[in-house]
C-alpha cells in the first residue's frame, strides 16, 4: 500500500497499536526522497512530462496524439492497419521526445517516475539527448490511466508516497 509521506508516521503508530501480536505485520518499508524529480507518462493516444520539487509541480506540458486501435480486419486491411499504427506510435515518441528534451534535460532531476506504456516509455529515454536520465532512481507506475495533468499530479503524489509491505 502507499502512504503519504507526511502521514507516514501517525498511520505507523495507529497500524502498530491495531494489530499489536495480530496477523499483520509490516515487513517492508521503501521511500523514494530524490528531489528533485522527472516525470515521463507515455501511453498510446496521450502523455504528460514534467519536473517537480517537492510536492508540486515546476514545469509540465501534457496532451494527446492519435493512435489507432486495434481492428477486426483481416488479410492485407490487417497488415496496412499495423503499419498505420506502427508510424502513429512512432510519431508519437518522437514527440514526447522533444518535450522531455525540452523539459527534463538539464532539470537537476535526482529521480526519474516513468508511467503508462512501459515500451514507449523507455522508446522514448532510448534517445541520445536523454542519457542522463536513464541511470536516475525509478519509480514505475504503469497502472496510471491515460496522461493528463490531472494524472500527472496523482503520478507525483504515488511517487513521493511511503510503499509499505504488509504480511498477513
Amino acid at each position: 500500500m502507499e502512504v503519504g509521506p507526511d502521514r507516514y508516521d501517525r498511520w505507523r503508530e495507529r497500524f502498530d497499536a491495531n494489530n499489536e501480536g495480530g496477523p499483520q505485520r509490516v515487513v517492508g518499508v521503501t521511500r523514494f526522497p530524490h528531489d528533485p524529480l522527472a516525470l515521463l507518462l507515455v501511453r498510446r493516444g496521450g502523455y504528460a512530462v514534467g519536473t517537480a520539487t517537492g510536492s508540486g509541480l515546476t514545469t509540465h506540458k501534457s496532451g494527446t496524439r492519435y493512435v489507432q486501435s486495434r481492428t477486426a480486419a483481416g488479410g492485407w486491411s490487417q497488415q496496412r492497419f499495423a503499419r498505420r499504427r506502427g508510424n502513429q506510435a512512432d510519431e508519437l515518441v518522437g514527440a514526447v521526445t522533444e518535450h522531455a528534451v525540452r523539459l527534463l534535460r538539464g532539470s537537476g532531476a535526482r529521480g526519474l517516475v516513468l508511467g503508462g506504456d512501459r515500451t514507449l516509455a523507455e522508446a522514448v529515454l532510448d534517445d541520445d539527448r536523454l542519457a542522463g536520465l536513464r541511470d536516475l532512481p525509478r519509480r514505475e507506475l504503469y497502472d496510471l490511466p491515460d496522461p493528463r495533468l490531472a494524472v500527472l499530479e496523482q503520478a507525483l503524489a504515488r511517487a513521493r508516497a511511503v510503499r509499505v509491505t504488509i504480511e498477513e
